[in-house]
């Protein structure tokens, strides 16, 4: 992480009350606070979660004018903007709540060579943007974003490859090169998203080779642990002695995970054992068993927490505490998305801590992908819906007595 996270702020045994709805809100007009309000009320209504891309789809296909709707409504909830000037508003209202801004360029479903090179040079000018712009600490990429997924697939199966292939890898890795020489060139982290385990193998090889390379006197290139997969924990322990026998900084972002449903069809499908948890509660074992390992580990490890659950935002903090480490310790970092879970940014960010919002941005078509999948996710999170609504009843009765 780069070093634009403000001065040395002491340990403070006080935690952070993640039910202070004043400061939670506090860059929210009335009229923010109303939109936020009835969208999650309609994202509760499952049959709406479900329905909804088809009928959008449809709608866009037939020509009527729904792309204006959705930009004012859950396009402005879960992202910053068209492009990366339009999320200049955004930036600066999450700045002044003490938390920073990672750009995600969030087009998806692109296969061909020239989408890739153009996404390249996206990515290129976000991490050049926040070697400029202090209130972008970190920065980040879908590999899938760059290369071509039947591709990695196979590279992850270690299928022989055609020279017309190998070629084409030879592409890929060199796109990410590329990405991550300018990260180290600039000073600025670059975090590689996880994906799908059946093409995971891929990106953790080359995740490898990039901080082996560019990550010897500081943290620059991030790899992402999504510790609902059952040998995830067993994965970061693993890299965690490879940083430190072969003398590099282990960048990791920790994360739940993404494709559960996905995954355990898949498995099912094809006959092989789920890689994915049982049940929540391994999967939230795992998770904040990552977080003390890495705090265990913090001279040799820089993590950043992406997590929207208070019980591990509060662990991280306790342990922050109990190793008398700063609040902005430049190796720690706790993260979440645009529009979900300010209780626990805003509040952490009042508190000194190093915070970060994910904020999407692209063509509102393009991006139609992840706001169905934050719509589905608020559904899908046990309790994740009710804990919005309920945060922001709160704080409209609040200003309502003041």
């Amino acid at each position: 992480m780069n070093q634009n996270l403000g001065e040395t702020i002491p340990t403070n045994i006080d935690l952070p009350d993640f039910n202070d709805t004043e400061i939670a809100f506090k860059g929210k007009t009335n009229e923010e606070l109303d939109r936020a309000y009835w969208l999650f009320k309609i994202i509760a209504n499952n049959f709406l979660t479900k329905v909804g891309p088809y009928l959008t789809n449809s709608a866009i296909k037939i020509g009527l004018p729904v792309i204006p709707l959705i930009k004012k409504t859950i396009f402005a909830q879960f992202c910053g903007g068209e492009t990366i000037e339009e999320c200049n508003a955004t930036i600066a209202q999450l700045d002044n709540g003490r938390v920073g801004t990672i750009l995600d360029y969030s087009v998806e479903g692109e296969q061909q060579e020239k989408s890739f090179i153009h996404t390249t040079e996206e990515i290129m000018a976000i991490i050049r943007k926040a070697k400029t712009d202090p209130r972008i600490p970190l920065t980040v990429f879908k590999p899938t974003g760059v290369a071509r997924f039947e591709l990695l697939k196979k590279v992850s199966a270690k299928a022989s490859l055609s020279t017309a292939e190998q070629a084409e890898y030879f592409k890929v890795k060199a796109r990410i090169n590329q990405i991550c020489r300018l990260a180290y060139e600039l000073d600025v982290p670059v975090m590689i998203d996880a994906e799908e385990s059946w093409i995971q193998n891929a990106i953790d090889d080359i995740a490898t080779e990039m901080m082996r390379t560019y990550n010897r006197e500081r943290a620059i290139v991030y790899n992402t642990y999504q510790l609902y997969r059952n040998d995830k924990l067993a994965s970061l322990q693993a890299d965690i002695y490879l940083a430190e026998t072969d003398g590099f900084i282990l960048g990791a972002k920790l994360v739940r995970g993404a494709y559960m449903e996905k995954e355990r069809e898949r498995a099912q499908r094809m006959g092989y054992p789920s890689p994915i948890h049982v049940n929540k509660e391994a999967t939230d074992n795992d998770y904040n068993e990552a977080i003390k390992r890495c705090i265990r580990h913090i001279d040799h490890t820089a993590f950043v927490a992406g997590t929207h659950n208070e019980q591990s935002c509060r662990l991280l903090a306790e342990q922050i505490n109990e190793y008398r480490l700063p609040h902005n310790h430049p190796h720690i970092c706790f993260s979440q998305l645009l529009g979900m879970s300010d209780n626990l940014s805003f509040n952490l960010g009042s508190a000194g801590y190093n915070v970060t919002k994910y904020v999407p941005y692209g063509p509102v078509k393009s991006v139609l992908p992840y706001l169905f999948r934050r719509a589905e996710e608020n559904t899908a999170i046990a309790g994740q819906t009710g804990r919005e609504l309920k945060l922001i009843a709160a704080e409209k009765e609040r200003r309502r007595i003041n």
